[in-house]
């Protein structure tokens, strides 16, 4: 009777286990889309590590130290484009495979990848991972209190913003290679070679990881202006984030139609650029070993480049070591700020920053609110800008102070390479492939709190969210 009761549940769908199992999964997907985010993300991780641990991955067929394979795919994972190993001689032709396979699942985000895991799990998205997804797809959030027309009109094309993110990524990422190949030959790589290397470059390109796949790097191509300006385009399309892209395919270049935060996030990009780009000129002109020997048009350019890729690009063409310590702490701060919200850069966002600096400048002028081009920002985004700079810094700080420790290297360097980890960057100063053990588990979780995002974080640890019904005293406290 027992056996047939079994063969009976093995009819109706699978083992009682399987089933269990599934049935958690889509509770979880659909009650806690930020914790379940935060799972897939660690599940892909530990799937990449036990990948790039085989022997087949590596080029002279040894196993690949748990610590180095561990952080190649948080690396991969989180495309920050930092490594402990020679990403180009290390890894065999499949082991490239894979990295290419795991920047392009990690550029779709971690929500978006959530949210779409979530729904072939539950077959639909829930309210909340909805509103979730169009928090990290959709400009215009719903924030407490009612929910506008134009806010319910968007959760609505929650999926497809989310179709919008995976064919963006394809389509964008073919139109890069397809630009770069040409220069790829024009600068003497032969058509086989130039055939795997231009999607490669353009993958690392548009997921602003960074990692090249020749020995040397960008150096071959130092003076092939159309082929950096093509990368420059690539991260440029993959910082400013799918909610803007998807803006501007839909509304091209109607600016009255665009919303707040495509204006805040194509604003604060152009102008943090330019002075990025100014600063490295002003702070490297002098450098012979990086700016100090080239003419006033590859100065120009070179700066331009650098500060793109300070924003979360990772290419480089200098030697990030020879740099200037005041360089390098302008550096640190691009990196910190990173590109736009729901994009594959990192940092703590440039609408974070736009926010911030409204709000400053409207308690300077004495306003009673925080308004810009029509519109006023609520109290709570304020508040959750807030939040993610104070984040950010905190892990940052902790970060640094116990890298710092563990290596007794220099602050600079230290703190350079630590903000490139949390902001997904991937520029080194060299530091990196030198860290002990100890610092590379400390980094890896850097690179992996940057990100999943620290609102997204903050959200996952959260054990509940409590109304509270009743208001304290009003008391304030002195400030300043």
């Amino acid at each position: 009777m027992t056996g047939l009761a079994v063969d009976e549940r093995a009819q109706r769908g699978g083992p009682t286990w399987y089933r269990r199992a599934f049935s958690a999964m889509r509770d979880l997907a659909t009650a806690s889309p930020s914790r379940f985010a935060v799972l897939i993300f660690s599940a892909l991780i530990l799937l990449f590590t036990a990948l790039f641990s085989l022997p087949i991955m590596a080029s002279d067929g040894r196993v690949t130290p748990l610590p180095d394979a561990l952080f190649t795919a948080v690396s991969t994972i989180c495309v920050t484009g930092l490594a402990t190993v020679d990403m180009a001689t290390h890894w065999s032709p499949l082991g490239h495979v894979l990295v290419f396979i795991g920047v392009n699942v990690g550029a779709l985000g971690v929500l978006t990848l959530a949210s779409i895991l979530g729904l072939v799990i539950s077959k639909r998205l829930g309210l909340r991972a909805k509103l979730l997804a169009a928090g990290d797809s959709n400009p215009m959030r719903a924030h407490g209190g009612p929910v506008n027309e134009g806010q319910a009109v968007r959760l609505g094309e929650v999926g497809q913003l989310l179709a919008t993110v995976a064919l963006s990524t394809l389509v964008i990422e073919a139109a890069l290679a397809v630009l770069l190949y040409p220069t790829l030959l024009a600068s003497g790589v032969d058509p086989l070679t130039a055939l795997w290397e231009a999607p490669y470059y353009s993958a690392m390109a548009f997921t602003n990881t960074g990692f090249a796949p020749n020995a040397e790097g960008l150096a071959p191509f130092a003076q092939n202006y159309l082929l950096l300006s093509i990368l420059m385009a690539g991260v440029f399309l993959g910082s400013i984030g799918f909610p803007v892209i998807y803006a501007l395919w839909k509304h091209h270049w109607h600016v009255r139609r665009w919303s707040l935060h495509v204006k805040l996030t194509l604003i604060t990009t152009v102008v943090l650029f330019f002075v990025g780009a100014l600063s490295f000129v002003i702070l490297e002109y002098g450098n012979p070993k990086t700016f100090g020997t080239l003419d006033a048009w590859d100065t120009t350019f070179q700066a331009l480049f650098l500060s793109a890729m300070t924003r979360s690009g990772g290419f480089s063409i200098i030697d990030i070591g020879e740099m200037h310590e005041s360089s390098l702490v302008v550096g640190s701060m691009l990196m910190f700020v990173g590109g736009g919200s729901a994009s594959t850069a990192g940092g703590i966002k440039v609408t974070t920053l736009a926010v911030l600096a409204l709000a400053v400048w409207s308690e300077a002028k004495g306003r009673p609110s925080v308004s810009v081009f029509g519109r006023r920002i609520p109290s709570d985004v304020q508040r959750v800008a807030l939040s993610v700079v104070a984040w950010g810094a905190t892990i940052v700080a902790l970060s640094t102070i116990t890298i710092a420790h563990l290596t007794r290297a220099p602050l600079d360097e230290v703190l350079f390479d630590v903000v490139s980890g949390f902001a997904t960057v991937g520029l080194s100063t060299g530091l990196t492939q030198e860290l002990p053990d100890p610092a590379v588990f400390v980094m890896a979780v850097t690179m992996f709190m940057g990100r999943v995002g620290t609102v997204t974080l903050a959200a996952a640890v959260a054990a509940t969210s409590r109304t509270q019904h009743y208001a304290l005293p009003v008391e304030r406290p002195i400030v300043g």
